[in-house]
């Protein structure tokens, strides 16, 4: 086992890795990308959810989609789908750029192509900060104890 330049043009014993590090490489480059692709189909139930309560300086706009699709901005105003584009976008003039969030809190029997209808006129009126609400989730012995302290 002679380690140095002797002379001998016998097999080498040495393990060439860097074509193998290259190899590991290209393989987690391809992991990376297709993981996320692989989690679209899976079934969720969006409503509930465990969050942080939402933080702000001012005071957050808040659209309402109740049972119905009808839509709401705050408590009592209700807008139409068709003009909604028009009224966020005179509601968002009056605000600073870096506090022009909107926030979507609907219903959970609510069909979702309604949710995106009402999301793509807020894209139409240039609205890009978009946030869905959730309410916060209740364990099973939570909700048991809340509905027998109903009755």
């Amino acid at each position: 086992m002679a380690f140095g330049g002797g002379g001998s043009d016998g097999p080498v014993a040495n393990i060439n890795v860097t074509p193998l590090v290259d190899v590991m490489l290209v393989l987690l480059v391809i992991f990376m990308v297709t993981a996320p692709m692989l989690q679209q189909g899976v079934d969720v139930n969006l409503p509930k959810a465990t969050t942080a309560p939402m933080q702000g300086s001012s005071e957050q706009l808040v659209l309402s989609v109740d049972k119905g699709g009808q839509i709401f901005l705050g408590k009592e105003n209700q807008l139409e789908l068709d003009n909604l584009a028009e009224k966020m976008k005179a509601v968002m003039a009056a605000r600073p750029p870096e506090e022009q969030k909107v926030y979507i809190k609907a219903d959970t029997d609510l069909d979702y192509g309604r949710v995106m209808e009402v999301m793509s006129s807020l894209h139409k009126a240039g609205i890009t900060q978009i946030g869905l609400v959730s309410a916060p989730f209740q364990s099973e012995k939570a909700a048991a104890d809340k509905s027998s302290a109903k009755k």
